[in-house]
């Protein structure tokens, strides 16, 4: 595996990571994690860092290190023998999909014939048809490199500039980075298949119009009651939905999970990622096996790589559900992965390859574990 090193500067102070960034090697690649509430630290790395060095970076609802979330500062990867970043813009509109895949494709293609590689990309949280993408990208390169990702943003699910590279801010916008000779990433959620199952009888990209024919929240309402005896309404509806999340069944078994984040006036319910109509789903019961995601993580990370550090990140809807228990289960990988330093983000969404094949899909209330050393 090519260098892939990841560092947490702990100083949110303008002057300490100017004087970093001064300091940065120029023959290297640098992509920096900020969280939302230090946005203000990206003029100043814009500014510092030698002439010549390109960067990119994201903002996240929080940082992950020592075990914890919240962390000051950021989190600075470093890259070895990398190509430059690149940084598809109007990522959600229709009329530029086919020319960002083929931007995309082009930039795979860069590569050296037969090199291993992995593509390690960051959307904006708020693209509404980003499964819709893998898919295409998938058209164009196939399992031609390792591809995850997750996504960037507020956890407020407000519009923001969320990437950056060294001159400007992006929102509506997806930052792709090759990782030569890099395994990827290991992705894991832990949610059982229930043996129930409804339908998305309408759907429009990331908003479930109806369910069973019903409006989808009024079905989810009922379903609620019926199973767990609970009243939900508008105003409790998103506390119960990160505890209660659908999961779209695949044919080969795998369960997508789809946390809902919103409602409209008519009772559709709006997720993070596109729920196809007529898919068949259930409701989801994180309480029922989401705690085996830990232990499936390390054991996979460790039949992977042989790696002492790992860059984590943690979807922001699992945690609201785990809770307190959040950072134990960040406790958890670290011993049974024997890792050294578990650094990191709070993500809105992730993206990772089937468990039967490389083919791109993307997740929610998911582990994302990329090995480091």
């Amino acid at each position: 595996m090519a260098g892939f090193r990841i560092q947490r500067w702990d100083s949110s102070d303008p002057v300490a990571i100017s004087k970093r960034c001064n300091e940065l090697n120029a023959s290297l690649r640098y992509c920096f994690l900020l969280s939302e509430k230090d946005a203000s630290l990206i003029p100043v790395i814009q500014k510092s860092v030698p002439d010549g060095l390109r960067i990119s970076g994201a903002l996240f609802p929080a940082l992950l290190a020592d075990g914890r979330f919240d962390a000051a500062g950021c989190i600075v990867i470093e890259m070895q023998a990398a190509p430059e970043p690149v940084i598809l813009e109007n990522a959600s509109s229709e009329a530029c999909m086919a020319d960002n895949a083929a931007r995309m494709a082009q930039y795979v293609k860069s590569l050296p014939a037969n090199e291993p590689a992995a593509l390690f990309c960051i959307f904006d949280a708020l693209i509404p048809n980003i499964g819709t993408q893998l898919d295409t990208w998938y058209l164009h390169v196939a399992d031609r490199v390792r591809l995850f990702g997750v996504n960037a943003g507020s956890e407020s699910f407000t519009a923001i500039d969320c990437l950056f590279d060294n001159e400007r801010l992006y929102r509506d916008a997806v930052l792709l980075q090759i990782l030569p000779d890099h395994p990827g990433a290991i992705l894991e959620h832990g949610y059982p298949a229930p043996a129930e199952f409804i339908t998305a009888t309408s759907a429009e990209g990331n908003k479930i119009i109806q369910i069973d024919w019903q409006p989808a929240l009024d079905r989810y309402r009922q379903i609620m009651f019926e199973r767990k005896g609970v009243e939900v309404t508008r105003e409790n509806f998103y506390n119960y939905a990160v505890h209660f999340p659908f999961g779209i069944m695949r044919a080969d078994g795998e369960v997508l999970v789809r946390i809902p984040v919103g409602l409209t006036e008519d009772g559709s319910i709006y997720c993070i990622g596109e729920i196809p109509a007529n898919s068949f789903l259930t409701l989801l019961d994180a309480a029922a096996g989401s705690h085996k995601a830990p232990a499936r993580l390390a054991e996979s990370l460790n039949a992977m790589s042989d790696c002492s550090d790992l860059l984590l990140f943690y979807c922001a809807g699992r945690r609201l559900h785990r809770g307190p228990e959040a950072e134990k289960e960040i406790d958890e990988i670290r011993s049974r992965g024997g890792f050294r330093s578990i650094l990191g983000a709070l993500s809105l969404g992730e993206i990772g390859t089937s468990h039967q094949s490389r083919y791109p899909l993307f997740h929610n209330a998911t582990l994302v574990g990329v090995p480091c050393r």
